[in-house]
């Protein structure tokens, strides 16, 4: 692994604050200051901002008409994080406005992601309805779309994923913003609706509160869990939204924190990316995703404990389901022969619902892209994850002959591809990737914002970093370099795999800073007092009893 930094600041330097938040946004390319320390509500932000006038005008004027004759609209939602916390908004406001609204959620083994004809078939035959709304995909279904239109079903799409070369310009209007995650257009779209509709509503002022408060919770939770990158109106949501916390009285909300046991805590991009989201996840992962919007939605707090009882187990499960899969994995690499530049690996046991946390924790491990694909109903689905020097939805369209779909992100993607095509795909996919990944592409680069004495860290200078969060894509925490000397290490943790470990600056007598090193006991056997260690790091606030300390954590060390 191979350290760099943006800038060094020295011994004699002294650091003015306001100049150190200026190199910060300047290495995030945040051109904007004031806009990104200050960012406009999302109350405040508008559909049309974003260029979707015409849209706008087709759907009210859609809606009315439905409103009218009293049609049955379906909310169609993904069932990932982002697509449940999108499709809570767009239902519920539909709902409180009086629309006769039903919220669809496809299973994940029987109709995989997105529109499928089986999850349309069974729209039809459930609901029979006027319209149909998609939340958080669409953008790649062009036949799908067609599919519905031929049995009478109008569709509007509401999604953020990368654009195929041909739109379903059958559908009734597109709202694709890729700035934001599919709850975000999601929380717009809905918040545009209830502009239109809110004075025939029968309580407009629940609708209004919502949408500064549950609603924004919401949003945020998909933002984060999507890995969004934190700016723009994205990072307008994921701020305010993440501050709805601490007031809401929304039981399904209140009873996922308390499983959690974050209830009462502040909540920050980590408890919603690893406590959270992962809930709200863990049922469509395993089984059907509507339970988890039914808790989001419910009113009574007995059913929301019962559900966030049984998707905190589901959680759990799933935590040991990729424990043992990526444990499988790591071992059927260690025994095959060479070092291929991208991983691939399929199995007929591994189950669709994790293959993706399993292509995660292998980049994690390995530093190289990974698809993992494993056998679903008459086909097999793959579900891939990358590093920067590959854009994997690219990457996998480029193999567009060889797969029945795909879709996604730079980042991560998802496609479905027939067994008699599987070896002939992972034969050219590790073709394809040999060419175009250099070695150094796979090489893990760790590069900190500064390089930095430990003695010039303050509980001040990180007071002042508070204002750049929240922290995520796009908007990194602030990371630190600095040559160090250990006092004092120690093994904790409940399984005994995290490291504390109390470092000082080798050149003066300042007072030491406690840092956690995750998942790195084994490296305890190597440290001894009075050891020089180079140490990349980040840096928080420790609010306990009453009391501020400032507390590290290490993101890569190296032993001198």
């Amino acid at each position: 692994m191979k350290i760099t930094f943006k800038r060094e600041i020295k011994e004699k330097d002294r650091i003015d604050t306001k100049k150190f938040i200026q190199l910060l946004l300047k290495n995030r390319n945040i051109k904007d200051e004031k806009e990104f320390l200050h960012p406009t509500h999302p109350a405040k932000i508008t559909l049309s901002d974003f260029g979707l006038k015409k849209q706008i005008q087709k759907t009210l004027k859609i809606l009315k008409e439905i409103k009218k004759t009293e049609g049955t609209v379906v909310v169609y939602t993904d069932y990932d994080a982002d697509g449940i916390t999108g499709g809570a908004i767009v239902w519920e406001t539909l709902h409180l406005l009086g629309f006769k609204a039903m919220p669809y959620v496809p299973h994940r083994k029987k109709e995989g992601y997105g529109f499928s004809k089986a999850g349309i078939d069974a729209v039809k035959k459930q609901f029979n309805p006027s319209l149909i709304i998609s939340v958080d995909h669409g953008i790649t279904a062009r036949d799908k779309v067609s599919y519905a239109k031929k049995l009478g079903i109008p569709i509007i799409i509401t999604d953020h994923h990368l654009k195929p070369e041909r739109l379903p310009d059958e559908a009734e209007a597109i709202f694709h913003i890729p700035a934001l995650s599919g709850s975000g257009v999601g929380y717009f779209f809905a918040k545009q609706i209830f502009e239109e509709f809110k004075t025939s509503a029968k309580h407009p002022h629940i609708l209004s509160e919502n949408f500064n408060s549950d609603y924004l919770s919401f949003a945020s939770i998909g933002t984060i869990a999507d890995m969004v990158s934190l700016t723009g109106p994205s990072r307008s949501i994921a701020k305010y939204g993440l501050d709805t916390f601490q007031t809401t009285k929304r039981c399904g909300l209140l009873e996922i924190m308390k499983d959690a046991g974050i209830n009462g805590r502040r909540i920050t991009p980590y408890e919603v990316g690893f406590m959270i989201a992962p809930r709200i996840n863990a049922v469509g992962r395993l089984e059907h995703a509507i339970d988890s919007l039914r808790l989001l939605c419910t009113t009574k707090v007995e059913l929301a404990h019962y559900l966030a009882s049984r998707i905190g187990e589901k959680n759990r499960l799933r935590q040991d389901m990729v424990k043992v899969s990526v444990e499988e994995a790591r071992l059927r690499l260690k025994a095959s022969t060479g070092k291929q530049k991208i991983i691939i690996l399929s199995s007929e046991t591994w189950h669709e619902g994790i293959i993706g946390l399993i292509a995660s924790k292998l980049v994690e491990a390995f530093y190289r892209p990974a698809i993992i694909i494993t056998k679903s109903e008459g086909f097999y689905k793959g579900s891939a994850r990358s590093i920067p020097a590959l854009h994997m939805t690219n990457f996998l369209r480029e193999l567009k002959d060889y797969l029945i779909d795909v879709g996604g992100h730079a980042q991560a993607a998802g496609f479905s591809i027939n067994k008699e095509k599987l070896d002939a795909f992972v034969e050219k996919a590790q073709k394809k990737a040999e060419k175009m990944l250099k070695n150094k592409d796979l090489e893990k680069v760790v590069t900190a914002d500064a390089k930095i004495p430990l003695a010039k860290i303050s509980l001040g200078l990180v007071k002042e970093l508070e204002n750049l969060q929240p922290f995520g894509i796009g908007n990194p925490q602030p990371t630190f370099y600095s040559e160090t000397e250990v006092l004092y290490a120690k093994i904790i943790s409940k399984n005994q795999d995290h490291l504390k470990i109390y470092l000082k600056d080798p050149n003066s007598n300042g007072f030491p800073i406690e840092f956690i090193a995750f998942s790195a006991a084994k490296e305890f056997y190597k440290l001894s007092r009075g050891q020089k260690i180079n140490v990349v790091y980040s840096l928080y606030i420790d609010r306990w009893g009453g009391g501020e300390k400032l507390r590290g954590r290490i993101i890569h060390f190296q032993i001198i």
